[in-house]
């Protein structure tokens, strides 16, 4: 299948320059003639660079969160070399910078309690530098928000690379979806229906390239996403990670980071009201993943842009789910690349869409729109015959979520989206791992298992338990879904009758900390309603006795997170980080 074309980048000498050398910020550390700039100037000699490398040319700074324990970003040193060879084609003057780097995998207690540090690391390392514009270098899934978050806030001119998707899984004859078929064939192993040979087998097949999630987890969800809020190049947010294609569009970056510089397009000239809701729309098509929700209100707020759950519920009432990807549908993201895509979704999203939206390209999402073509209807359904009729996420609210939380009717069984049952409580996530496989546990199919404790403040970070596992009892009875509540997130990878994100969260004495074993909880997805059947007068007495579990974390960053996090439905940011007076440029002497 051929691929999304790339727009051209030309060099930055072939078109007029809209900015003069004077205003490049870099100007400042390195034109005046003084000590201080000479020091700067002398110290780019130390490092190799002659004048004609550096001075007067846009400095363009490539954040890079490479790691040794990042599985998703394993091609990055050489797509930064890619990206550098860009940029000194235009024009510009390249320096890599790495930043923190969030593994999903490996960072604990979650790479969500980081992403704010992430996100305020990308902010300073531009501010105190001598840099004009960025490249910003992330997929796995908290990298993408951390470094937009960063590049919002420091408002310097800015492209994403994304890292792309890994290949497609295989064990034996089956095609595997990372994170979707891990969860599948864990609860088969729990079961008793696979053996440590074939379970190995599995282990070794899932994740076979470099890339994330090839499913449309949080990674996929938000290189789509942004894409659609025009921070990509055309067709970027697909490409797979080890494609020849992915390696082009990384040098088409390079260069057009400096056209950015020249011709001033900062994120705040796209990162418009209508460009979030573009995003939001793109979300609801792609059935893409509920952390999604918490991540683009995270950023809008540090774009000063008013977004809230009620946005996403809307427009989930709207825009129906029409990208047939793992875990809702069918397909990995290599056959959405092959389908033409972001740019082909949107096209068929057109009607949604605020088209007049510009893009780092330089263009308009009408114009990207225009030169789009759906090449399977399979992958990418028409709009009259969608995956759902509604979009890929509901907020609910109710006596049990006054603030609300959200849930992904595609990815749960629907025998299960209008449900009573009784409450299975457990305190923390350690207390369900030690109780959760024990064959005294009091458990039917029907009961309404709730994690307490596991939001931002409770884990702390908000981790990715949600997808709170099954009784092994219940496993080996052939059960493979039943209605689980939390405080918490879940991969976007994964599926079940999930509710997420209950805000607010048990840790803060919301409702949720209330519940006790055997309460009756109404689950009304149509309806938009979770309700717990107990009388106010209870739940009161029950309030009069709650006392806030302990904090564990009293030191370091570990504090800042816990004084400063907003819930769910603020985007779990700091709050001195959101839109507001800005911190001015350093003095130099």
């Amino acid at each position: 299948m051929p691929e999304p074309p790339l727009p051209p980048a030309p060099r930055a000498s072939t078109r007029p320059a809209r900015r003069e050398v004077a205003d490049l910020r870099s100007q400042r550390w390195f034109a005046p003639d003084d000590l201080r700039s000479f020091g700067h100037r002398s110290r780019l000699r130390q490092m190799g660079y002659a004048a004609d490398d550096a001075e007067g040319k846009p400095v363009i700074a490539i954040l890079n969160t490479w790691s040794d324990l990042q599985q998703c970003h394993g091609h990055f040193r050489e797509r930064a070399e890619d990206v550098k060879q860009g940029v000194w084609q235009a024009g510009g003057f390249p320096v890599e910078m790495p930043v923190l780097s969030l593994s999903e995998m490996f960072v604990k207690p979650t790479a969500m309690f980081y992403r704010n540090l992430l996100s305020l690391e990308v902010e300073e390392i531009l501010r105190s530098h001598p840099i004009d514009g960025v490249v910003l270098m992330g997929g796995c899934d908290k990298t993408v928000p951390g470094l937009l978050m960063g590049a919002i806030s420091m408002d310097l001119p800015a492209i994403f690379v994304p890292a792309g998707p890994m290949l497609a899984g295989r064990f034996r004859t089956e095609r595997l979806g990372s994170g979707t078929d891990v969860w599948k064939y864990w609860a088969e192993r729990k079961a008793g229906h696979l053996d440590d040979c074939a379970m190995r087998q599995v282990e070794e097949g899932i994740a076979r390239s470099p890339g994330t999630c090839m499913t449309m987890g949080t990674a996929s969800t938000m290189a789509a996403i942004t894409e659609a809020l025009g921070m990509t190049l055309t067709g970027a947010a697909t490409i797979p990670a080890v494609h020849s294609a992915h390696a082009r569009m990384a040098t088409a970056a390079g260069r057009r980071a400096v056209d950015l510089v020249w011709e001033d397009i900062r994120p705040s000239t796209i990162l418009t009201a209508d460009a979030f809701r573009n995003a939001v729309v793109t979300d609801m098509a792609l059935c893409g993943s509920t952390n999604a929700i918490i991540h683009l209100i995270a950023m809008a707020r540090r774009a000063g842009v008013p977004l809230s759950i009620e946005d996403f519920d809307r427009i989930s009432r709207e825009v129906p789910v029409v990208v047939n990807l793992r875990p809702a549908g069918e397909f990995l993201m290599e056959d959405f690349h092959d389908a033409g895509g972001v740019p082909a979704l949107l096209s068929r999203l057109r009607d949604h869409l605020a088209l007049d939206c510009r893009t780092v390209n330089g263009s308009s999402l009408a114009e990207v729109v225009a030169g789009a073509e759906v090449l399977s209807d399979e992958v990418i359904r028409p709009m009259d015959r969608p995956l759902a009729h509604a979009g890929g996420t509901f907020v609910l609210r109710g006596n049990l979520a006054p603030d609300g939380c959200v849930i992904k009717p595609t990815a749960a069984e629907p025998r299960l989206l209008k449900h009573i049952g009784p409450a299975l409580v457990f305190a923390t996530y350690a207390d369900l791992k030690t109780r959760i496989d024990s064959e005294d546990l009091a458990v039917t199919p029907d009961h309404v298992i709730v994690l307490q404790n596991a939001g931002p403040v409770g884990a702390p970070g908000m981790p990715e338990w949600g997808m709170l596992p099954i009784p092994k009892k219940l496993l080996q009875q052939g059960v493979r879904d039943m209605v689980r509540i939390s405080d918490a997130r879940m991969s976007g990878t994964s599926y079940g009758t999930c509710v997420l994100h209950v805000a607010p969260e048990a840790a803060i004495g919301g409702p949720l900390a209330l519940v006790r074993d055997g309460d009756l909880i109404e689950l009304d997805v149509a309806a938009r309603r979770l309700h717990l059947h107990v009388s106010e007068e209870e739940l009161a007495a029950r309030r009069a006795t709650w006392t806030a579990p302990p904090r564990r974390y009293e030191r370091g960053y570990s504090r800042l997170f816990l004084e400063q996090t907003s819930q769910a439905p603020e985007g779990c940011d700091f709050t001195f980080l959101e839109f507001g007076a800005k911190t001015p440029e350093p003095d130099i002497y």
